[in-house]
C-alpha cells in the first residue's frame, strides 16, 4: 500500500444516489475528485482510489496537498412508508 493510499483513508467522502441508479461520491476537500459505483462498498473503494491518485498527482506537480477535514459517518435514509 502506498502512502497516498494511506492518506486517502483520512479524507471525508460524501455519497449520493443509489437504487435505481448508481452511487456517486466526492470529497469537499478535493474539488473535482469523484467516483461512481453500483454499491456503497464499490463507490467507497473507487473513491479512495481516486483520492490516492489525485493526491499523487498533486505531489508530482509540486502542488500542496490539502488537509483532510476528517472522517465522516454514513447515515442511511429509509424511504418513508405511506
Amino acid at each position: 500500500m502506498t502512502s497516498f493510499e494511506e492518506q486517502a483513508k483520512r479524507y471525508l467522502i460524501l455519497i449520493e444516489g443509489g437504487p435505481p441508479s448508481n452511487f456517486s461520491a466526492w470529497s469537499p476537500d478535493l474539488p473535482g475528485c469523484a467516483a461512481t459505483g453500483d454499491t456503497l462498498e464499490e463507490v467507497e473503494r473507487e473513491m479512495r482510489a481516486a483520492i490516492a491518485l489525485h493526491l499523487e498527482g498533486l505531489a508530482e506537480d509540486g502542488e500542496p496537498i490539502p488537509e483532510p477535514s476528517g472522517p465522516g459517518v454514513y447515515v442511511e435514509r429509509a424511504t418513508a412508508v405511506a
